[in-house]
């Protein structure tokens, strides 16, 4: 008997495994080919209803709309957690004693949020530090020019929170991306400090380079422009050195700026901020 040649009890079960795999073939396809038979019928069924129906089809179009919606409310709302680190805030809890009561005293005052104020208040007095001015004398600068307000705008074009002549000072906005960086509340910062630092250096006193600031510099009176600044940083100096100082009724907002009379951009005098 050859030894390579299967036993008839082993050919049977092969026949048998073939025919078992045979037949779960075969009901795989049955069963698919069923399965994608009814999917089809139930989407002409579907189609057909719709057709007739207009109820039906007012019914799943609104619901297929609704779908649409909340997947493109998800999609759009993918990734806004960085938002946070584009946004001009800090948490005045987070600041020192000092610069946490200005942010909420000037919150108050302004009817502005106390979180974007800490970060004016933060990055005044990093500023301040920098160019030796002291930070309240910022602050009262963009609470009488803006009232905080960092899309404010003048009849002349001054913008932003500290009122600079964008149309005039283009060149100092180039670092920051152009002009548009008028609007970005802490750029807008800066250049006002770089123009003020220019003012007062050029004056060679606070009430003077204020003056220029304003554009007044050769006119008899600012329209009261300087003392109102400085009234504001006196009651800010006592708000950071602990003192209970009352809210003052009177407009932040400023008189609009006199043109100074003779003056030409570019001249001996430094250009005003806000003529």
């Amino acid at each position: 008997m050859n030894s390579k040649t299967p036993s008839p009890a082993l050919q049977r079960a092969g026949q048998r495994l073939r025919q078992i795999g045979s037949d779960i073939a075969q009901g795989f396809f049955d069963v698919t080919h069923n399965s994608f038979a009814m999917l089809g019928l139930g989407v002409a069924f579907v189609v057909i209803a719709l057709t007739a129906r207009a109820d039906l089809r007012e019914a799943a179009e609104g619901q297929l709309m609704a779908l649409l919606v909340e997947r493109q409310e998800a999609n759009l709302s993918y990734g806004e957690p960085k938002a946070v680190a584009r946004a001009t805030a800090l948490h005045p809890a987070d600041l020192p004693q000092p610069q946490a009561a200005l942010a909420h005293w000037l919150s108050r005052k302004y009817s502005v949020a106390p979180e974007p104020v800490a970060a004016l208040v933060a990055t005044a007095h990093d500023i301040g530090a920098k160019v030796e001015i002291d930070p309240t004398l910022i602050l009262a600068i963009m609470a009488i020019e803006s009232g905080f307000n960092p899309f404010a705008q003048s009849p002349v074009g001054a913008q932003g929170l500290m009122q600079v002549m964008t149309s005039v000072h283009h060149q100092k906005y180039a670092p920051f991306g152009g002009t548009l960086a008028a609007f970005d509340p802490v750029t807008n910062l800066r250049v006002g400090v770089r123009v003020l630092r220019a003012c007062i250096e050029r004056a060679g006193s606070l009430e003077g380079g204020l003056k220029f600031y304003v554009g007044a510099a050769n006119l008899e009176g600012d329209s009261g422009y300087v003392n109102k600044v400085l009234a504001e940083q006196l009651r800010l100096q006592q708000v950071a050195e602990g003192r209970e100082v009352p809210l003052n009724a009177q407009s932040a907002s400023a008189p609009p700026a006199p043109k100074a009379a003779g003056h030409t951009p570019g001249q001996a005098e430094p250009t005003p901020a806000r003529s």
